[in-house]
């Protein structure tokens, strides 16, 4: 089965437009230091959904630098921001390294990875819940050596046959 974004671009964003503002309420605060995107670095590995992954392949633009063992993301600009902002997954629109967040940080991930579950069950879509790098590798791979892919839905075909575990 493939994956096409259409089957649940709009419920997933507006599960992320929720999201997003639960962490508007509580407020924390970003440095833009980029931790959260040097993933070795700062023992960290983000995690997505087939749904996730297949959004951000789809709506998010080229990577700005080549794919990794799972150290960084691909979507860091030189100046350490996100370059897939609108399209980046809940790992990454919860992880703030503000400590007065610390404690709210488990509960919004909780809640809002349980939402996302229960949206790819009601869709009946694959869950395939694995670090980024697992999920980008194909497009990568599939790149002439040494760019970086220009991912888009036709890439997106690759995404398929994930177990619903």
């Amino acid at each position: 089965m493939s994956l096409d974004p259409a089957q649940f671009r709009e419920p997933l964003l507006a599960l992320y437009s929720d999201l997003d503002e639960e962490i508007r309420r509580l407020a924390p605060v970003c440095e833009l230091s980029g931790r959260c995107c040097r993933f070795e670095e700062y023992g960290h590995t983000l995690f997505l959904s087939a749904p996730e992954a297949a959004l951000l392949i789809a709506d998010a633009p080229s990577p700005t630098r080549p794919l990794d063992d799972g150290a960084t993301c691909p979507w860091q600009d030189t100046q350490g921001r996100c370059s897939a902002r609108d399209a980046r997954p809940i790992g990454c629109r919860v992880y703030f390294c503000d400590p007065l967040y610390q404690d709210h940080a488990p509960l919004v991930s909780e809640a809002f990875i349980g939402r996302l579950k229960a949206l790819v069950e009601a869709l009946e879509l694959p869950w395939d819940y694995a670090p980024l790098h697992r999920h980008l590798r194909p497009f990568f791979e599939a790149a002439p050596q040494g760019d970086a892919p220009s991912i888009n839905l036709v890439v997106m075909n690759e995404i398929s046959d994930f177990d619903r575990t």
